[in-house]
């Protein structure tokens, strides 16, 4: 007979085996059972941050850029006084106006007739929609400078422009501020199109359906419904494309309309400092797309109320973040997990929260 029936045959009758504890025994406490059963108590773990080192050599090499490009500007042959002179000069200022005025003027024109084109592009008249396309397709195909020259030299083609209620000689009517607004506009407009109908797009057709199945008709649909859930989708690229028609205003300097890059090339004809003046119009436009960026981030933040569960937090909660947040992560105590995390003190509760009886 084996060892293990002697074993067996020794104990008494009626003795609870290794796993027939009763209920509520807990063999570790009371220091029975092997003690290879018994859980030692739960030792700290100490959290060592992680080096990165890649991140400081990194630091390292876009440090060193930055002091040979500080490095380069305080050896080169550039007159900062003028660039501090002509920062508040009157043609400066002047000529920024005029191109923040264009600018606006040709993206709302760009935006509204964009809008107009995307209703047109998504009809299912094919007449409305393949001049839509059409419309798109020359606009987009061409640069804008030519489109610039194509509305300046307007007299080439037709001596006088008669529209019914307005007539007047071509070279009287096409005013550069007029060919920039037309330039710049209508070449706005094709690229609006296309993201407006893709914000229109993303709307789920069943918000149209449902919009139908109260009695609202296509119109209001569209812009009680479809449009408002679209800004989210239209909001972003439609800032970008204002950032780059601000840029893109330069262009028009080409057609002797005075802005911003125009003034500095003309104070530089005259001062001989050209490229002090060319520091000064890139400053400006720093300024100019600076603010318009940050006026673009609170409208994005606006329109995502609909989209989003919490809203993204403002500038000044961004930099009070990075002002008040921990560098290090905190080194102490982990608590265990599993079993064992159970408080002890807590003996009338089991781990899922329950009584015990």
């Amino acid at each position: 007979m084996s060892d293990s029936h002697d074993r067996l045959s020794k104990e008494p009758a009626g003795a609870p085996s290794d796993g027939d504890d009763p209920p509520g025994h807990d063999r570790t406490a009371a220091g029975g059972g092997p003690p290879d059963e018994r859980r030692p108590a739960a030792e700290p773990i100490r959290a060592v941050p992680v080096r990165h080192w890649g991140r400081w050599i990194g630091v390292l090499v876009v440090l060193g850029l930055l002091g040979a490009l500080v490095q380069a500007l305080r050896g080169a042959d550039i007159n900062w006084g003028v660039v501090g002179e002509y920062l508040t000069y009157d043609t400066i200022i002047e000529g920024a106006g005029k191109t923040l005025w264009i600018t606006l003027v040709s993206m709302l024109l760009g935006v509204v007739l964009g809008v107009i084109l995307a209703i047109m592009r998504l009809s299912g008249n094919p007449v409305l929609a393949s001049v839509a396309w059409g419309y798109i397709w020359f606009f987009r195909g061409t640069p804008v400078l030519v489109q610039l020259f194509l509305w300046y030299n307007l007299s080439y083609v037709f001596d006088t422009i008669n529209l019914g209620f307005y007539k007047d000689e071509m070279n009287d009517a096409m005013t550069p501020f007029l060919a920039a607004l037309l330039g710049l506009g209508l070449n706005e407009a094709a690229y609006m199109a296309e993201i407006a109908r893709a914000g229109i797009q993303s709307v789920d057709r069943g918000q149209t359906e449902a919009a139908h199945a109260l009695g609202m008709n296509n119109g209001r649909t569209l812009r009680r419904i479809v449009l408002p859930q679209a800004m989210r989708v239209i909001i972003p690229p439609t800032g970008n494309e204002f950032i780059n028609m601000l840029k893109t205003s330069s262009l028009v300097y080409a057609i002797q309309y005075t802005e911003l890059f125009r003034a500095g090339r003309s104070i530089s004809s005259r001062n001989l400092a050209v490229m002090e003046m060319l520091i000064v119009v890139t400053v400006w436009y720093l300024i100019l797309t600076t603010v318009f960026s940050i006026g673009q981030y609170y409208l994005e933040r606006h329109y995502a109320k609909g989209g989003e569960r919490a809203l993204p937090p403002t500038l000044w909660q961004r930099v009070l973040a990075l002002v008040t947040q921990v560098r290090r992560p905190r080194v102490g105590a982990v608590a265990p997990s599993g079993p064992e995390a159970v408080d002890p003190g807590e003996s009338g509760a089991d781990a899922s929260g329950g009584r015990t009886r």
